[in-house]
């Protein structure tokens, strides 16, 4: 199905301890999982990680750096060439989780929320789609918008002529499931990220370059040009 669109919440008071330690006490404290007491709680709403597997992908990510130990982990990221890249491991590691979809499925979802119909692809990733897709999510309930996105899934595979029938098709049930559950989770996500203060949105691509994700102040190389 192609690349997955992702909305990461990001805990800015767990990311702005990890920021505040030195390297080596980063280092130290994901070796010994001895942090683990500052990540939020997870999400069952939302696709979380363990907190074993972010631990591990940072400190792969750290063991390919050379920092100084003593250095401040905000300091460090702004001066390596792959900074972004340790700044997006440290928000998975202080996100109580995310929204993932496919790429293809991802105009379902977000012109519903816009109301506007996306051009190609790279529409769905601007910053004025998510404030005007977060504008008209905020406050809406998740079973008015999971079943505004299913009716226009319907008329949609009506329009190309594609059966409804699940008896012709095995595949009409799950996809149909998977788009409420889709739907549901991205107006849960926008409302975490608009009524909790201490979280953001970050808006990315599975694969995409670190420095692309995030919008405005939050973009992971503005954000770290600002450190």
């Amino acid at each position: 199905m192609g690349l997955e669109m992702v909305g990461l919440l990001v805990h800015t008071p767990t990311l702005n301890h990890l920021l505040s330690l030195t390297w080596s006490e980063l280092k130290s404290g994901m070796e010994r999982a001895s942090l683990r007491n500052h990540r939020p709680e997870q999400d069952a709403k939302l696709t979380t990680a363990f907190a074993i597997d972010a631990e591990a992908n940072l400190l792969d990510w750290m063991d390919e750096q050379t920092a100084g130990d003593d250095t401040p982990v905000a300091e460090a990221l702004s001066k390596l060439s792959e900074g972004a890249e340790g700044l997006l491991h440290l928000m998975h590691w202080a996100s109580p989780g995310l929204w993932e979809v496919w790429e293809g499925r991802a105009f379902l979802y977000l012109e519903n929320a816009t109301g506007e119909d996306a051009d190609d692809i790279e529409d769905l990733y601007t910053e004025s789609t998510w404030s005007e897709a977060k504008a008209r999510l905020h406050g809406i309930a998740e079973d008015e918008y999971s079943q505004r996105v299913v009716m226009d899934w319907m008329e949609r595979r009506k329009a190309l002529g594609e059966t409804l029938d699940e008896a012709m098709d095995p595949k009409i049930v799950p996809t149909f499931e998977a788009h409420t559950r889709a739907a549901k989770a991205l107006v849960h996500v926008i409302n975490r990220a608009m009524n909790e203060e201490a979280l953001e949105l970050i808006i990315g691509r599975e694969h995409l370059e670190a420095t692309k994700w995030g919008h405005g102040a939050w973009n992971l190389s503005t954000f770290l040009q600002s450190q």
